[in-house]
């Protein structure tokens, strides 16, 4: 069997850094093998597989893709290092990424849930707001233990950013989300969204935009992570410019976008969990978690933090395996430490993926 020897730093998690580590039979071990045939090195820092908490893998601008370009999304992504992604939203059925070996662990969350004319067009399921509870359960049983619900969107007729639902109707659908033993995360622009969120239970925020300091606090206390999606919210910008013909909502959006950086320091500063994603999908590529977090140590958040949060952090949350004694080898080799330098993250020399090399450079 072959093995393969990891000369580290090995970052399992943020209290334990191993020397060295080896790959046998697809899974890790820090216990040397009896093994006398070839072993094959990899040195660098090795990091869990990184993990892109907000992406969405069957989805374009146009709505939901064929499966062929899904796989491509979803190799992109591997290549660049993200070797788990939680799917925050498809309207495309995403289960068949998940029977194939070569393609990074996939959780779902089913059908994005909003009003009818209040997302982009063709990505969710429209339903009348008394509706909310009864879906969302509905998407919780087809999905991988998470639902996502859009908590605000431009109203046309008040020419603004608006909740799109009434906090009784949230309150309802996480009762019967928690029930059923899943999660429920939401895309969240405004600040008059959040505390209905906060109020009925929401388990971690998208964005997080209109967030204030008293959301962030509360956030802090219950453990809520925030995505704040950094590349997206740039967008914010040409969101304004196509929005002109509504000054209110354009005014908005730019004032969200000139201050993201600074809100991202706050979550930081006040100890809100900060997870990496990318909403990749719809108007973003694939692959771009390296930039994502970059932009985050660009804000302020530490590179080693924003590694951890977009590695064995993330893992934890979404209770997926580390790398452990046992575990399964999913992991990116770096010839530089990307908690010196973020920027290693953009070069990986080698992605393994269920102890299978799939890409980097030459070995």
């Amino acid at each position: 069997m072959a093995v393969v020897h990891l000369t580290g730093p090995v970052l399992v998690d943020d209290a334990l850094v191993a020397s060295e580590a080896w790959i046998l039979g697809g899974r890790v071990t820090f216990e040397r093998p009896r093994h006398s045939g070839d072993v094959t090195t990899l040195s660098g820092t090795v990091v869990p597989g990184l993990v892109d908490v907000h992406c969405h893998v069957g989805l374009d601008s146009g709505g939901a893709v064929d499966e062929s370009l899904a796989l491509k999304q979803a190799a992109v992504d591997r290549d660049a290092g993200t070797l788990l992604i939680r799917d925050a939203g498809s309207p495309l059925d995403t289960s068949f990424v998940q029977q194939r070996e070569d393609m990074p662990r996939l959780i779902r969350s089913a059908r994005f849930i909003a009003r009818p004319k209040r997302y982009l067009r063709y990505f969710a399921r429209e339903i009348e707001p008394q509706e909310l509870p009864e879906v969302a359960a509905d998407e919780a049983r087809k999905g991988d233990g998470w639902i996502k619900i859009i908590a605000d969107w431009i109203d046309r007729d008040a020419g603004d950013l608006a909740p799109l639902w009434e906090p009784h109707q949230l309150a309802d659908a996480l009762a019967e989300v928690h029930a059923l033993g899943a999660r429920a995360t939401a895309h969240t622009f405004l600040e008059e969204a959040v505390t209905p969120l906060l109020d009925a239970g929401i388990d971690s925020i998208e964005h997080g935009t209109g967030m204030t300091e008293q959301h962030m606090r509360i956030a802090a206390e219950r453990g809520i992570p925030v995505v704040p999606t950094l590349l997206q919210v740039d967008n914010f910008v040409a969101y304004a410019d196509a929005g002109q013909k509504f000054p209110t909502y354009a005014a908005r959006m730019r004032r969200l976008h000139a201050r993201r950086y600074e809100q991202v320091r706050a979550f930081h500063e006040l100890g809100v969990p900060l997870l990496v994603g990318t909403d990749a999908g719809g108007t973003l590529g694939h692959g771009l978690l390296p930039r994502e977090a970059a932009e985050m140590v660009a804000a302020g958040v530490p590179a080693p933090d924003v590694v951890a949060a977009a590695s064995w952090r993330a893992r934890a949350f979404l209770g997926a395996q580390t790398l452990t004694e046992g575990a399964s080898a999913d992991l990116v080799v770096y010839d530089q430490d990307p908690r010196e330098d973020i920027r290693a993250l953009t070069d990986p020399a080698h992605v393994v993926l269920r102890g299978q090399r799939m890409a980097g450079r030459a070995a």
